[in-house]
């Protein structure tokens, strides 16, 4: 019933949802960014319960017994679990709304998707939306709202270019009057790196790891080009030829040589959107430079890395991992004004105040 709905939203609190590979963050209209957990489901598979979700489930990636799941329902960015997804969303709105007056929220809510995603990959994110209580679902591609985030004038008619590299995927995008004018999304993002690292330390030292370990590395030795000072940490894994624990110093260097194919196809697809990009907005953004955001440009020595290959000024956004959420945020708080950047779900669409 839309008259239900509409009078159950005047007190449900509007939100925008960065819905990403690795985490999920969540801001509410007014309030600011007030969930940012990771983007994992653990489930009874017995019972089909759903013992914990975010951070909770988080803790038992990797330890659980053979009849508990955790699991991630989204991949590469889009949803491959709907059904999950739906119960994720339910418990991040439902926590929202703790303590308000709002039995039933039913909440506008703008999601980022990843650009170039298909129709059906677009309704699946709608529909585990409406499923976990929206009664307005906004879609915005996440290098948009990105930008938005990272405060670029998105909307003049001057070239903006960002790079979002997160757990799934790396949007790269070239913005101009509210629009998006070349845009490449890549499945070679932080998740693709940590793999390397699993890979390289199956290959080259014989040990398996868990892809929290590989990503701890990541984060404490990882680096896209030459640092001045060595870094190096402990791997610790099982031995793949006694089957007992190991562990192995690695140097920063060994890290960099394991990620370096990744790194590098991320870069390549800079230069390939630059190339197809018109010369009047090369020139813009020759003059303000590529803006990255996203968990994944925290990666040391990257912004150096993009500048040496395309001679053009790489600057981080202010906090890059929380970009997305801050431009679904801001398309919140103006709605109407900002609309021209939605992925409009239905053609004519209305947009309620």
């Amino acid at each position: 019933m839309p008259i239900i709905s509409d009078i159950l939203g005047k007190f449900s609190k509007d939100i925008g949802i960065d819905l990403g590979t690795a985490n999920t963050l969540v801001y509410v209209k007014n309030e600011g960014i007030v969930i940012n957990e990771p983007s994992v489901v653990a489930i009874n598979k017995r019972t089909g319960q759903i013992l914990a979700i975010g951070t909770e489930a988080r803790k038992m990636v990797g330890k659980t017994p053979a009849h508990i799941v955790a699991s991630r329902p989204l991949v590469d960015g889009v949803v491959s679990d709907f059904e999950i997804t739906e119960q994720m969303l339910k418990y991040f709105v439902e926590k929202v709304h703790k303590g308000s007056f709002s039995l039933l929220p039913r909440p506008r809510v703008v999601i980022g998707i990843p650009s170039g995603v298909t129709e059906v990959e677009k309704k699946a994110v709608e529909d585990a939306a409406k499923s976990a209580g929206a009664r307005q679902t906004f879609l915005v591609e996440e290098p948009m709202a990105a930008a938005i985030g990272a405060r670029l004038p998105v909307q003049d008619a001057a070239g903006s270019m960002i790079v979002d590299i997160g757990g799934g995927t790396t949007e790269i995008a070239i913005l101009s009057l509210g629009g998006v004018v070349v845009a490449k999304s890549l499945r070679v993002a932080g998740d693709e790196m940590n793999e390397n690292i699993i890979q390289f330390a199956r290959d080259e030292l014989n040990l398996l790891l868990g892809e929290r370990t590989a990503e701890e590395i990541k984060i404490a030795v990882g680096s896209a080009s030459p640092l001045r000072k060595p870094l190096q940490t402990v791997m610790r894994g099982r031995d793949l030829v006694t089957g007992l624990p190991k562990e192995v110093k690695v140097l920063d260097e060994d890290v960099r040589k394991a990620i370096a194919r990744s790194v590098h196809t991320i870069v390549d697809n800079i230069k390939m959107v630059i190339e197809e990009t018109p010369p009047e907005l090369v020139a813009d953004i020759m003059c303000k430079g590529i803006v990255l955001a996203g968990g994944g440009v925290l990666l040391r020595g990257l912004d150096k890395l993009i500048t040496e290959q395309t001679k053009i000024p790489v600057f981080l956004a202010d906090d890059p991992l929380t970009c997305v959420v801050r431009g679904t945020g801001i398309i919140l708080e103006d709605i109407d004004s900002l609309k021209e950047v939605l992925v409009s779900p239905e053609d004519g669409m209305i947009i309620k105040k």
